[in-house]
């Protein structure tokens, strides 16, 4: 009987099933191998698996091993199988004992005295859970990626159980429904399933009760003058609308994005389970933590490549835009970006999703992140007087295509703050203030429309939430017609009024909320 143990496969941040069968052959000449379209690191495991056994007491058997992972045409990568593959030849060998079922009137019992049950007698069922873990040559268990989706795949099919790595834990009792054993070397595992360790599954968190409002570095409080961006920022957090700030050097546009995460909404119990799964995927999640609990903030350079941003490379990893999913990206000195980087985020800032295909198949990754962009006028970061200044600035703000810039909601310029005012004591609006405008929208939207914010809206659910007045309808012809809008514009214009006019607690869409919509539309290209 060929033992058979089960992990995962991830692709992108979603896992299927693994099966890995060992064959032993006691009257062949010694030799290892791994079958099942394995990569290099796989290959390795043989490797860390005969030390990591040798070392805890478990020799590797004689004779020839051969190790299948199953489906063989699909890649396997990483080095999650080296806990498995151990436990495969362990059970193999004899040394983890496993359970045959014995039919009893029809059905199928386990061995054992009267009153007891199979895992009292037996331990844990390598047939009834999935493992992973990456192997030390000294028998510990080291942390993997993915042990979410892993846990999450469990879930789905049933299983009681998962065991990974003691690191991993915490983040796979994020998942409720499914026990899960962490361990800290191959000596617990088969205690594990042979009865000799009574070790307790880790606690289910309690994710609502860990999440917390995002922090930010900088209070806007601290900000002088500058109230027409805070009001943009203020509709910007509340709708989930991209942004971009426009002006010299120096007129607080890093900074006031630096401060925009102290007004934005608290994540929800499932964006936190969402956004963990990406950073565990990509193996950027803290371990002891285990739960992202307030909203991802991503800063790229402006010499990040499009792999970088969008995601990418040989095996697709998400990229900066995924993980800013359910949070922001901020890109400061939006020109200095390729221009390839740029238009390669179009299909995401629409779509929300980015799909990269690679000759081994398609990874999909979530994208609904909100853009926020600095830039300066020009290269200089001001602007010349006269028609040379005007051309210099039409030649920088080229740099940003027509299709990307239509894709922003809202386009506002920061002025520079003139000496009156930067000698005074800040008086505008703080974060705490800003913050309560947000959250009474989001709350306008919730009871409205549920989870789905404003710059969500599509098709004839937008229609239902923009019954405009007659005058507000005049209003918006004229904007389209005077400043060429195109259909994506004169949407975004509906969205954005929308959530005007929910941060005013208004029912209805005013002309007043439409005329401040079409303001923020500055850098539109005229017909």
């Amino acid at each position: 009987m060929i033992p058979k143990v089960r992990s995962f496969i991830l692709s992108g941040i979603d896992a299927s099933i693994c099966e890995i069968e060992t064959d032993l052959d006691d009257t062949q000449l010694q030799k290892e191998t791994v079958v099942g379209l394995p990569d290099a690191a796989v290959r390795e495991s043989l490797e860390r698996v005969r030390s990591a056994m040798g070392n805890s007491g478990y020799p590797m058997p004689r004779g020839r091993t051969l190790i299948n992972l199953a489906p063989a045409a699909v890649r396997k990568e990483g080095p999650a199988y080296d806990l498995p593959i151990a436990v495969g030849v362990l059970i193999a060998q004899g040394v983890i004992q496993q359970r045959v079922p014995v039919g009893v009137g029809g059905g199928e019992s386990w061995k054992g005295g009267a009153g007891e049950s199979s895992e009292e007698l037996f331990g844990l069922d390598p047939r009834s859970v999935l493992i992973a873990g990456e192997l030390a040559l000294d028998g510990r268990v080291r942390s993997i990626r993915g042990v979410i989706a892993m846990v999450s795949l469990a879930k789905s099919m049933g299983l009681d159980a998962v065991i990974v790595p003691d690191a991993n834990a915490s983040e796979a009792a994020v998942v409720d429904g499914v026990r899960v054993f962490g361990v800290s070397s191959l000596a617990q595992v088969v205690g594990l399933f042979n009865g000799g360790l009574a070790l307790e599954p880790t606690p289910p968190l309690d994710v609502g009760a860990m999440l917390q409002r995002s922090s930010a570095t900088v209070d806007f409080g601290e900000i002088k003058g500058q109230e027409s961006v805070k009001r943009a920022l203020i509709i910007a957090a509340a709708g989930q609308h991209n942004i971009v700030m426009i002006g010299p050097a120096g007129t607080g546009k890093t900074m006031m994005a630096k401060a925009l995460p102290g007004i934005l909404p608290p994540l929800s119990p499932e964006e936190a389970v969402e956004v963990t799964r990406i950073y565990s995927s990509s193996g950027l999640l803290d371990s002891e933590a285990g739960l992202i609990t307030s909203r991802p903030v991503r800063m790229p350079h402006h010499t990040a490549s499009s792999p970088a941003i969008v995601g990418g490379g040989i095996v697709p990893r998400a990229g900066e835009i995924s993980l800013a999913h359910h949070g922001v990206l901020f890109l400061d000195e939006l020109p200095e970006f390729s221009k390839n980087v740029l238009e390669t985020m179009r299909q995401p800032l629409e779509d929300r999703i980015v799909t990269i295909a690679r000759a081994h198949g398609t990874v999909q990754f979530p994208a609904s992140f909100m853009l926020v962009a600095a830039m300066n006028p020009t290269p200089r970061g001001d602007v010349a007087p006269g028609e040379a200044g005007q051309r210099e600035m039409d030649r920088y703000l080229s740099k940003i295509s027509g299709p990307l810039m239509d894709r922003i909601d809202l386009h506002v310029e920061a002025p520079g703050v003139p000496w009156s005012e930067l000698s005074k004591k800040a008086t505008g609006s703080t974060t705490e203030m800003m913050r309560k405008l947000v959250l009474d929208a989001r709350s306008m939207m919730h009871d409205r429309q549920g989870t789905t914010v404003n710059s969500q809206l599509r098709g004839t659910q937008l229609d239902e939430m923009m019954q405009l007045s007659e005058p507000a309808r005049i209003l918006l012809e004229q904007a389209m017609t005077q400043l060429g809008l195109s259909a994506r514009g004169y949407d975004k214009v509906r969205r954005v009024s929308r959530t005007i006019a929910d941060i005013s607690g208004s029912v209805d869409v005013k002309p007043e909320h439409i005329g401040e919509a079409v303001q923020y539309r500055l850098l539109d290209r005229r017909v």
